[in-house]
């Protein structure tokens, strides 16, 4: 049993305001979270409870505390996610991890290395929005996933829903058009209709079509503007397209995401995938556990995650409910349907081999 302790840390006002958050609700989290009580008497903090637990709180403080210093914004989820770093440790590191990191969390490593975790995810700037907000990797595992995209011509991002794999996808390509990399932006995704008949839709081909498109056009419009977006899809230069529109063609010199992959057939993927052409990237998002394809019917992206698993200039970067970036409910929401869909995949398992063995019998 640990005994009780308490620890003081200095911390300036300026930042004390960015790290505690609206009315303390960020403060009041991490209390609740670790069991401590965090006590302000001008600009020292005294962190009080079990001594363990005293630690991983002021650890989380230290990272937040960087990244103020270096001009971050703190928001909720950079605090939901250091206090889970922090909870969970090593393990929690290790499983969304990338390789430059691995080393700075294993057992032993000062509270020093570890409180510039979240600062140095920070400094890796992708690109700015058009309202100035820099876009960063917010998660190791995202962190993975950028690093995955500048060095292979092939990755496929794997992972639940809200976990950046579209969003980072798309500042990727327009950061590599922008910097002439490649000459066009090509991003495209398979027009299935998501559980539900819509019926005929009216209007022209492109009416028709718009609607499956339209969250890519909207991630396309933050992050570089819709004049910006507009006069470049007028020259050509970025592409939105639904998959079918593919076949046929080589795609040389471009930027290429397939999105909602999980939603292709084995013959759209093979399709897509010998698209590819010199000079091109291409990134391939898909959420495995939301596939809308008819019943019995086999989804490209798992049959392309076994088909190619040995192929080395192909990266596979599996995000996880860690990496979730949007409301921290949405985040709870993936973890209890994780849950839930593992429970019922032991039970089928375990009525599977039940019938078995009366069978033998």
């Amino acid at each position: 049993m640990m005994k009780e302790t308490t620890w003081k840390m200095d911390m300036p006002s300026e930042h004390m305001q960015k790290i505690f958050g609206a009315r303390d609700a960020y403060l009041k989290k991490l209390e609740r979270d670790f069991q401590v009580t965090v006590v302000n008497r001008n600009g020292t903090l005294r962190i009080s409870g079990n001594e363990g637990n005293v630690k991983k709180a002021g650890g989380v403080l230290g990272q937040l505390m960087e990244v103020s210093r270096r001009g971050g914004e703190i928001e909720e989820q950079s605090v939901d996610y250091s206090i889970a770093m922090w909870m969970e440790g090593r393990r929690s590191m290790e499983e969304g991890s990338f390789m430059e990191e691995k080393h700075s969390m294993e057992e032993g490593t000062s509270m020093e290395e570890r409180e510039n975790v979240l600062a140095r995810l920070g400094k890796d700037i992708i690109c700015h929005a058009m309202n100035g907000r820099p876009i960063t990797p917010k998660t190791l595992g995202q962190k993975q996933y950028v690093d995955a995209m500048r060095e292979h011509m092939v990755v496929l991002g794997l992972g639940p829903a809200g976990t950046g794999k579209t969003y980072l996808a798309m500042a990727m390509a327009i950061t590599a058009f922008q910097s002439n990399e490649v000459s066009r932006i090509i991003l495209t995704r398979p027009a299935l209709e998501a559980g539900e008949k819509l019926g005929f839709l009216p209007g022209d081909l492109q009416s028709k079509i718009d609607p499956y498109l339209r969250p890519l056009y909207d991630a396309l419009c933050q992050i570089m503007g819709a004049e910006s977006f507009t006069k470049n899809m007028e020259k050509g230069l970025i592409e939105v397209a639904p998959l079918a529109y593919m076949r046929g063609r080589t795609l040389d010199n471009a930027y290429i995401i397939l999105d909602e992959a999980q939603n292709t057939t084995p013959a759209q993927m093979k399709m897509f995938l010998t698209r590819i052409g010199f000079g091109s990237k291409v990134v391939v998002t898909g959420d495995p556990t939301q596939k809308d394809l008819p019943a019995g019917s086999m989804s490209g992206l798992d049959v392309a995650c076994k088909v190619l698993g040995a192929v080395p200039e192909i990266a596979f970067c599996k995000l996880t409910g860690k990496d979730v970036v949007r409301h921290p409910l949405v985040q709870k929401i993936v973890k209890a349907y994780e849950e839930f869909e593992g429970k019922e995949k032991s039970g089928r398992k375990r009525k599977g081999k039940s019938v078995s063995r009366r069978a033998k019998a």
